[in-house]
């Protein structure tokens, strides 16, 4: 392979890592990358799991085997069995050397120092690759995984000069799973209550928008609980805002801890006193079952006095839910008749007879702009 054409495949390879949105659209375009730049007929890239010991392998692109997955749910192997990762790497690192690449065939070691690896020999002969290249990953400075490239029997042979270019490619997927990781913290800050560790109204918006539009294309329940932590203002100005915080912290876990009942519930943080639980999916009983588990327990908090709550779900009668906007609404409303009422459970949108009082508040004309906290109170200030 000529100069040029490698410089290619070296763009390329980087190229389809920054148009990545997700870890595994990156993980995909880091193995097909490598794969063709190559010339390998399969390709993975795998993770080393400190914590649990052990190679955990990402995704498996190309020719793949019987018991081969694009993205396996739990192909890993213990790191015992691939010594080369740990003792191999640090020893070479601790003596200033560059984690370079190697080649195993189904002979054993072709090309390369850490010596001969059993496992790898034996994964070859099984499934038919007659030699592979192996990469170690580095990121910040420690060895993160490996990029795994092999050729089918009967092809050539992964030479010296192979994998030295797999040595350059592996440090180009170094930066692009770097630059994942950045994008995803900037995600995740982004959708992310700094507070609480819950999501934030953003995260709701965009969630809640696509469970109505699937709402309306499927009729999938969708189910909004909306509550207000209450006695936080009097903590605030009593025991400071130190503790105030605190609060807000504790209910929080509450709030996690009672959506975890909910598959696939995603508990929130608007903002100030004010939180959510949007479940899609769970019948409305369940939703309203968890509120009042809600409720209970927020009641037991040590400073705070319990919370104002409300539901509101496209299962029960409160008309037809074309909006993420009115099913807000109608939560919203449930929850500032719970207030109002200083209600110890919650109150339920569409259950309080054919003239609810929930919904006929929360369908009365509102500001055409999206509303902001400070027009939610207004609106629970209304009598």
């Amino acid at each position: 392979m000529g100069e040029d054409t490698r410089l290619a495949a070296v763009v390329a390879l980087a190229q389809g890592m920054a148009a990545a949105r997700t870890p595994r659209e990156s993980w995909r375009a880091a193995a097909l990358g490598a794969g063709r730049a190559l010339t390998g007929s399969f390709a993975a890239l795998s993770v080393w799991e400190r914590d649990l010991g052990r190679l955990r392998v990402l995704v498996n692109v190309g020719d793949r085997a019987a018991d081969e997955a694009e993205f396996p749910e739990a192909e890993a192997y213990p790191v015992h069995q691939f010594p080369e990762i740990t003792e191999f790497l640090h020893e070479r690192w601790a003596a200033g050397g560059e984690p370079n690449a190697w080649v195993e065939t189904a002979q054993g070691l072709a090309a390369g120092r850490p010596g001969y690896c059993h496992q790898r020999v034996a994964a070859l002969r099984r499934r038919g690759r007659g030699s592979c290249v192996v990469a170690p990953i580095v990121l910040h400075g420690r060895a993160w995984g490996e990029l795994y490239v092999a050729r089918s029997t009967g092809t050539r042979v992964f030479d010296r000069d192979d994998a030295d270019f797999a040595t350059v490619l592996a440090a180009v997927v170094a930066a692009g799973l770097a630059q994942t990781e950045r994008l995803e913290e900037a995600h995740r800050l982004a959708f992310t209550d700094a507070l609480t560790g819950l999501a934030n109204r953003r995260a709701v918006d965009v969630r809640l928008e696509e469970a109505v539009e699937r709402h309306r294309a499927e009729g999938v329940a969708v189910s909004l609980v909306v509550c207000d932590l209450n006695g936080l203002k009097r903590v605030n100005d009593t025991r400071g805002h130190a503790v105030g915080d605190r609060l807000l912290e504790r209910f929080g876990s509450v709030l996690s801890l009672c959506g975890a009942m909910l598959p696939g519930a995603l508990a929130a943080r608007l903002g100030g006193d004010e939180f959510c639980l949007l479940a899609v999916g769970p019948p409305a009983d369940d939703v309203v079952k968890v509120a009042d588990d809600l409720c209970r327990r927020a009641g037991e908090l040590e400073l705070g006095e319990g919370v104002a709550c409300g539901v509101a779900s496209t299962a029960d009668p409160i008309g037809p839910v074309s909006s993420a906007r009115r099913l807000f609404r109608l939560a919203d409303a449930a929850q500032y008749r719970a207030k109002a009422v200083r209600a110890a459970r919650p109150v339920v949108a569409g259950r309080q007879g054919p003239d609810d009082p929930v919904v006929r508040l929360a369908d009365e004309p509102e500001p055409p702009r999206e509303r902001t906290s400070a027009e939610r109170r207004r609106f629970r200030g209304r009598p």
